[in-house]
Formats: C-alpha cells, sequence, structure tokens
C-alpha cells in the first residue's frame, strides 16, 4: 500500500501534467492480459502521450482548476487517463483505432480537447483529420512545387533569349547582306510620295492660262460689231451729201 508522501507525489505529478496538456482521454477496462495492456501503452507512447492507470478519488483531486474538471462525473469504476502535451489529432487517432480494435475489452467514457468535451464518436472524427506533421508536410509541398516553378521561369528566359539570338544570328549572312536589304524600301519611300506632288498643281495651271482667253473673244467681237454700224452711218452719211451737190 502506497504511503502518504508517495500518494502525495502522484498527485502532483498527475496535476502538473494535466495543467499543461492540450488533450486527454479517459477509458476504461476489464479482463486485459499485460501483453494488450503494453500494447496499448505502446501505440500512446508512439504518438508522443502519457498514460496512466489512477484512483478516482486522486483523478478528482488532480483534475479541479483545469479543463478536465468537466469530466468528473465520468471518474468512476476503473479509470484510466491518456493525455498529451503535442497534437490533439495524434492521440485521438491512436485512442479510437485501439478501441475500435478492442471493444471488448476497452471502453471509452470521455475526452476533453481543447478545453472542450468530447465523446467517441467526436474524437473518431477528429481522428480523420490530418494531423500537424501532415499538414506541414503538405504544406511544404505546396511551397516546394510553387518554387520550382518560379525556378524553371527564370531559367526558361536567358534559354529563351539565347534562342532568339541564335535564330536572329542564322538569318544574317556573313558580309552584312541583311541591312542593305532592310535599307532599301527606306530609299524608295520619299519618290513615291514626291511623285503626286509633282503632278498636282499641272492640272490646276491649265485653267488659269485659257481663261482669259474665253473671255478675251467676246470683247473683240463686241468691239467688231459696235463698229460695223458705225461705218454704214459714216457711208450713208456720205451717200446723202453726194447726193445733194
Amino acid at each position: 500500500m502506497k504511503s502518504r508522501e508517495t500518494k502525495q507525489r502522484d498527485l502532483n505529478a498527475l496535476t502538473e501534467s494535466l495543467q499543461t496538456a492540450k488533450s486527454a482521454m479517459v477509458v476504461s477496462f476489464k479482463g486485459v492480459s499485460v501483453a494488450k495492456d503494453q500494447e496499448f501503452r505502446n501505440s500512446l507512447r508512439e504518438a508522443g502521450a502519457k498514460y496512466q492507470v489512477v484512483k478516482n478519488t486522486l483523478a478528482r483531486i488532480a483534475v479541479k482548476g483545469t479543463d478536465y474538471e468537466q469530466a468528473t462525473e465520468y471518474l468512476k469504476g476503473v479509470t484510466a487517463i491518456a493525455w498529451t502535451e503535442n497534437d490533439p489529432v495524434v492521440l485521438s487517432k491512436a485512442v479510437s483505432k485501439f478501441m475500435k480494435d478492442n471493444a471488448d475489452t476497452y471502453t471509452f467514457k470521455t475526452g476533453v480537447v481543447d478545453g472542450k468535451l468530447v465523446d467517441l464518436s467526436q474524437v473518431t472524427n477528429i481522428a480523420s483529420l490530418p494531423s500537424k506533421e501532415e499538414l506541414i508536410s503538405k504544406l511544404l509541398f505546396v511551397l516546394n512545387a510553387q518554387a520550382q516553378r518560379i525556378v524553371t521561369v527564370i531559367n526558361a528566359v536567358p534559354r529563351d533569349l539565347a534562342v532568339v539570338i541564335k535564330q536572329i544570328g542564322d538569318k544574317i549572312p556573313e558580309g552584312g547582306a541583311a541591312p542593305a536589304a532592310e535599307a532599301a524600301p527606306a530609299e524608295e519611300a520619299p519618290i513615291a510620295e514626291a511623285a503626286p506632288a509633282e503632278e498636282t498643281p499641272a492640272p490646276e495651271a491649265a485653267p488659269a492660262e485659257e481663261a482669259p482667253v474665253a473671255e478675251a473673244a467676246p470683247v473683240e467681237e463686241a468691239a467688231a460689231t459696235e463698229a460695223a454700224p458705225a461705218e454704214e452711218a459714216s457711208a450713208a452719211e456720205a451717200e446723202t451729201e453726194e447726193k445733194s451737190e
């Protein structure tokens, strides 16, 4: 039988552990073998959790003032507590799997995850989530994939530039004939534009020279027409004078 001092040390150790724990599971068992008990302990150790069979009186005192006080009513009969300071998902996976595989000897009482009381179905749902390590692994995969794409794009820029430069070099023959071929259109362009400028004034000049001729003709005819009656009048007067003489 444990002494009072030993019980006090156990109480202090359990209280300190639960105060820093992120989650805890309360289970019960019956007719369990030593081998099966050791198997359960090993699975919890691999999950980074601690496991202890406790007396209910000791457990009720240890959970006072912590998030696990709400599980006090389940501290009856045979009681064992598994708790962890690490990722609660890992502990949930280990407990839910072992409860399912050994339902004839182990019974899940209750659990507390992030300050909330949970039952076995909720623990099973939590266990289906990816663990912290799995999430980190997926995140690193995504980040590495993006980094690889960035590196590929960066490497492609000088490679494509080199290909373009090589293609330009392949098109330019030796002796510099390519620049002359490009200069030819530049010399012909001014000639093509100058031709309409020289031909345009010619059609406008022709009417300007012919207009005075067309207007002068009627003036001369009018003068001739007016002169004719004057001459006829003079001739008539001359005849009249001759007759009178």
